[in-house]
């Protein structure tokens, strides 16, 4: 199973390589193709992927590597087909990352969802789906202004989405675990959103209500009807969110010394409350031991009872320590009137610290909230006085810290505590130093690096562990962040990426091999975030990335599948033989093949239409050059007609939400066409003029959907500067599509 594993995540990287070095290709918008080559090229792609995956569930021996091989070319399938239609946009200039372009993207991936059952395909379609509806209702490319009516039925199709969401994967409708914690976490974002969004009106109240409703649903459902820890501990967190963005909101509102000491003062009473509780919840532990058969018939209460206080325990932590730390920040800084307020923070800081510390036997709640309080309001000091020797002092107080409490929680915030105060330490020992930042992100990885090196001096245990798991993060984090930094000498910032690169790639398989979940998890975590983050990175060209990704790729693969057929003699034919066999349903998923290769090539033939068969038009423009992530450069493109006269402006300005209108354009002296009026259904054009079709919302600005011109990579500024006018196609409908720019 071991090896079985390394192969999978050999062939995961493998894949995911090659896709990235599509979607790399594909926005670089090389113009060395013509329209029809790019097209072909995006649909051979998309060829070459399923046709892989078909490939490999054909083969009848090592079933289970084949298996996974066809089910991950399968879903590279899908993502290419999503970049192919991101590519339509960018030949066409269509808007950059509209609503279209991800609902027609999620339609095969819902499909193959359905058909293959598959957790892969269940997330991507949910992703696609929400930003589906996200770009319909707040597309990228223009502003709409919705009324408060529109917000609140937004949000709260949000919300009643992933609330039926939740209820299939709860009713096993839908087998998927990241789905469920996923549809929870957007379902109580929408909520909090909600109950933040409106000031004092009707809206207000109900949403608040039907926020805290959602929790305390949540609360009774996961622990009365099925017991489930992780939903409880994310169900703190979502009560913690709603109670501290409660109290910023009063903050702001009734700022005054008086509010942060009723603010200390509602956290001594919630850390009161607490210790009470324990209490209750320790008397009915006593007399569940005392009721003979009553405790025999119900086995499950005492699970319970330590989940519920579990969770009660997070709550009042994380409420108790973010609204004492800005409580006591602020009546300090408030209290201090014109004198210097940091020193008084530093004091208190190591007064809070110093006492939770030794005094081991406080309630644990109230000494990790003290403990939490007393190093936030510490490090803000720090920083506000800029002392390396009192920097210094606090970070042995923080280490003292590590030593001192026990649990992983515990550990992990003081390690973290420490990696921050190290920063600030070097930071003001450095300060003066050419290329500071990039000498203080190099000097803390190596620091987590000598951490993990000498954690063998601890004895073997809980602290070794918990030791060698922040220091493991630290560094991966550090040297992820180290290749982002400006060169300290010639092609450092080249070899930090290498050296990254290959680091994480050798440390992700030596803990697979190892069965470490752990160290597994980070690995593979930091590599994905190497492949996709590198995208903006100006290291080298996006074509170059994309050949160079595409070598890699291939190369994993190859590699890990003559490992693969090496080791698997005396390895059973079926073992790790993946639940999601494509072959199962091969009419099916042709099908859904067809209809995306249908589509690119029905959407290219009517662009080319519309092309060839549109009247031309010129147009004044005034270019902004930005970036898509799927497709690459281009040009934001302010045209003189979107801005109408000032009578037809106060009219679109009021009719609310977005107004789908008809322009008459006609052209001037100089042949570019101008703004002439509103088109009425059924007038007759006079010679010259032209009916093109536009959206409002409120504003005065009119939107063609012309508004984006995709450029090859690094080129835009060029082309920024020399773009003085437009040159659109449009058809009798008033379909527009831009052609090219121009600067006469």
């Amino acid at each position: 199973m071991v090896r079985l594993n390394v192969a999978r995540v050999g062939f995961l990287m493998g894949v995911s390589l090659l896709l990235a070095s599509v979607i790399y290709f594909f926005a670089a918008n090389w113009d060395g193709f013509g329209r029809a080559d790019k097209i072909l090229c995006s649909a051979g792609i998309l060829v070459l992927f399923y046709g892989a995956s078909y490939f490999f569930s054909k083969m009848k021996i090592m079933l289970g590597h084949h298996s996974f091989l066809s089910a991950s070319f399968l879903v590279g399938g899908c993502v290419s087909f999503g970049a192919a239609v991101a590519l339509l946009h960018q030949i066409y200039h269509s808007q950059v990352d509209t609503y279209e372009l991800f609902l027609v993207w999620s339609v095969p991936a819902l499909l193959f969802a359905v058909i293959t059952r598959s957790g892969a395909f269940y997330i991507l379609a949910f992703a696609l789906g929400h930003m589906t509806i996200w770009q319909y209702f707040f597309p990228s490319s223009l502003y709409i202004r919705h009324t408060d009516w529109h917000m609140l039925l937004i949000g709260c199709l949000f919300a009643l989405l992933n609330l039926v969401l939740l209820a299939l994967t709860e009713t096993k409708a839908l087998k998927s675990a990241p789905l469920k914690v996923l549809s929870f976490l957007v379902l109580h974002v929408s909520l909090l959103v909600l109950a933040n969004y409106f000031e004092p009106a009707p809206y207000n109240v109900w949403t608040n209500i039907a926020a805290l409703a959602g929790i305390a649903a949540g609360f009774y459902y996961y622990i009365r009807v099925r017991l489930d820890k992780t939903m409880l501990t994310l169900l703190a967190l979502a009560a913690s969110a709603y109670a501290v963005s409660k109290f910023i909101k009063l903050m702001a509102e009734h700022l005054s010394t008086a509010f942060f000491v009723c603010g200390l003062l509602f956290v001594a009473l919630l850390l009161a409350g607490n210790v009470m509780f324990f209490r209750y919840l320790n008397r009915l532990g006593h007399s569940g031991d005392n009721a003979g058969e009553e405790a025999v018939k119900e086995p499950a209460a005492p699970g319970k009872k330590e989940a519920v206080g579990s969770i009660v325990s997070m709550i009042v932590t994380v409420i108790g320590i973010l609204i004492g730390s800005i409580s006591l920040i602020g009546l300090v800084v408030m209290a201090s009137g014109d004198a210097d307020p940091q020193y008084t923070l530093f004091v208190l800081g190591v007064l809070f610290v110093i006492p939770a510390l030794w005094l081991r036997t406080i309630n644990p709640v109230v000494r990790y909230t003290l403990l939490t309080i007393g190093y936030a309001v510490g490090i803000v000091a720090v920083i506000w006085i800029d002392s390396a020797g009192l920097s210094l002092l606090f970070l042995f107080v923080t280490a003292a810290g590590w030593f001192r409490l026990q649990g992983r929680a515990q550990h992990l915030l003081t390690y973290s505590l420490i990696n921050l105060n190290a920063a600030i330490v070097l930071f003001q020992l450095m300060d003066r130093i050419e290329h500071t930042p990039t000498y203080i992100v190099f000097a803390l990885a190596v620091l987590n690096a000598v951490v993990l090196a000498c954690r063998f001096l601890l004895r073997d245990g809980p602290s070794r562990r918990h030791l060698w798991e922040g220091g493991l993060f630290y560094a991966l984090l550090f040297l992820f962040w180290l290749t982002f930094m400006e060169n300290i000498y010639p092609h450092s910032n080249l070899l930090f990426n290498w050296f990254n690169f290959i680091a994480v790639t050798g440390l992700a398989f030596l803990f697979v091999r190892r069965g470490e979940a752990y160290g597994t998890t980070l690995g593979l975590t930091f590599w994905f975030a190497f492949v996709a983050f590198k995208y903006y990175d100006l290291l080298w060209s996006l074509l170059h990335k994309s050949i160079t990704l595409a070598v890699l790729g291939l190369l994993f693969i190859a590699i890990t599948y003559a490992f693969a057929y090496r080791a698997r003699a005396g390895a059973p034919e079926e073992a790790g033989r993946s639940r999601f066999m494509p072959r199962r349903s091969p009419v099916l998923i042709a099908v859904v093949v067809a209809l995306q290769l249908g589509y690119v090539g029905y959407q290219a033939a009517a662009s080319e239409s519309l092309l060839t068969g549109g009247t031309e038009i010129k147009l004044r423009i005034e270019p902004v050059d930005p970036r898509s992530m799927l497709q690459g450069d281009y040009m934001t493109l302010r045209y003189a007609i979107s801005t109408p006269p000032q009578a037809i402006a106060a009219e679109l300005e009021s009719r609310p939400g977005l107004s789908r209108i008809k322009v008459v354009l006609r052209p001037d002296a100089s042949g570019a066409y101008v703004f002439d009026r509103l088109y009425k259904d059924g007038e007759k054009l006079a010679d010259g003029e032209i009916m093109i079709k536009g959206k409002a919302s409120g504003w005065q600005t009119v939107y063609y959907g012309i508004e984006t011109y995709f450029v090859p990579e690094g080129t835009g500024r060029d082309a920024e500067r020399n773009a003085k006018y437009a040159y659109v196609r449009v058809n009798g409908r008033g379909d527009a599509m831009l052609e090219r720019i121009g600067g006469e």
